[in-house]
């Protein structure tokens, strides 16, 4: 059996990657769980696959649920629970789902040990990319990525000679307002940005599908992952989230790597690396597959994509800059203390403000501190008018 790790067990990557070890039974032993507060989700999966080790990030969560543990489960608690479960458990590979700048430590934990680290974190690659993958290479450790659309380019060059890559093409589905008109964005509510028209996802990747910040985050992820430079990145909108990126090789020759829109697929590709095993997913679908399009994205109605190719341009610490500020952006939207379309002048406002050079992880936590210190002055001078 094949000993795993959860990070961040009860979100919806989390709960996604135990569906795949829930539909083959005796292939994976799940040797520890991480969550943040929800005590009561993590004591039924910790009930369902028995795991050596929990951790909850929420300290009060953790003494409701430890009472309620086998005797033979140990407990880890407090805001690094999640980085020394990564560090003292027996695992060949941990799927890291935790959401935003707070997984960045448990994956240095994962590579530091020279273990596979399936990464649908995000904000890892885009805060310490550099930092990330020289760990990899000096601990034997491998980054395999979930996001899909990273997942798919991934796929797309295994065999093939990245310096073969002319461009590649990262989709993007222009989420719940691609029909919109630009000022229509001034009255948009949390309610309507996190309807997503074809991914099930959590509140913050959702908001940044309906900005297209999420993308301006891959560009900085396909750029540390595959060595990219910006002028080879592309992104492009395909509203079927059926072709979930493509490689456009030096000959012209254009390879993409298509399924229908379920997290389940990428996380069973990369629980599997390097083996391509099976499963009852979907594949070829007509119904899904029947007509596929593609359109540029309108820079009036997804300003945020800008700043991504701006972070990468200017390098040292800007992708932690830029990540912190959204986070903090899109927590004040979906409090209702900021609208919509303010989200993407305080990510550029934190982006300029803010840049250094930066090769250590501690210049990355004080980077990601001060940005988010600046986008929550920038959101009281919002407040103040």
């Amino acid at each position: 059996m094949k000993p795993l790790l959860v990070l961040g067990s009860t979100g919806s990557i989390g709960t996604q990657a135990l569906d795949v070890v829930r539909s083959q039974p005796g292939l994976f032993r799940v040797e520890g769980l991480a969550a943040g507060s929800s005590w009561q989700q993590l004591e039924a999966q910790v009930r369902e696959f028995r795991p050596r080790f929990v951790a909850l990030g929420d300290a009060a969560a953790a003494e409701e649920l430890a009472p309620r543990l086998p005797r033979d489960v140990a407990l880890l608690a407090g805001p690094d629970a999640a980085t020394e479960l990564a560090r003292i458990a027996s695992y060949d590979t941990a799927v890291h789902g935790i959401v935003g700048g707070a997984g960045l430590a448990p994956s240095v934990a994962v590579l530091r040990r020279g273990k596979r680290l399936a990464l649908a974190n995000k904000e890892s690659l885009v805060m310490a990319g550099s930092i990330l993958t020289e760990l990899a290479r000096e601990h034997g450790g491998t980054i395999l990525p979930v996001d899909s659309e990273l997942c798919a380019i991934y796929q797309c060059l295994r065999g093939e000679d990245v310096g073969r890559v002319r461009r590649i093409h990262l989709t993007a589905s222009g989420g719940p307002f691609r029909d919109l008109e630009p000022a229509e964005l001034f009255a948009v509510t949390p309610e309507m940005a996190l309807k997503h028209p074809n991914w099930s996802m959590g509140p913050r990747i959702t908001v940044g599908s309906a900005t297209l910040m999420n993308k301006a985050l891959e560009v900085l992820e396909a750029h540390h992952l595959f060595g990219l430079a910006a002028e080879q990145i592309h992104v492009v909108i395909h509203r079927q989230s059926v072709i979930h990126s493509m490689v456009e090789f030096v000959d012209g020759s254009v390879m993409a790597q298509l399924g229908p829109p379920d997290m389940r697929g990428p996380l069973h590709f990369c629980m599997h690396d390097p083996e391509r095993a099976p499963s009852s997913l979907v594949g070829f679908d007509l119904g899904l597959f029947r007509q596929l399009t593609f359109e540029e994205p309108d820079p009036e109605l997804f300003p945020s994509l800008a700043l991504g190719f701006r972070a990468l341009e200017r390098g040292g610490d800007s992708g932690a800059v830029l990540n912190a500020a959204d986070e903090i952006a899109v927590e004040a939207f979906l409090a209702r203390d900021l609208p919509f379309r303010e989200i993407e002048r305080v990510n550029r406002a934190v982006l300029d403000a803010r840049g250094r050079a930066c090769s250590t992880l501690d210049g990355v936590f004080v980077a990601d501190r001060e940005a988010r210190e600046l986008a929550r002055s920038q959101i009281a001078l919002h407040a103040a008018g």
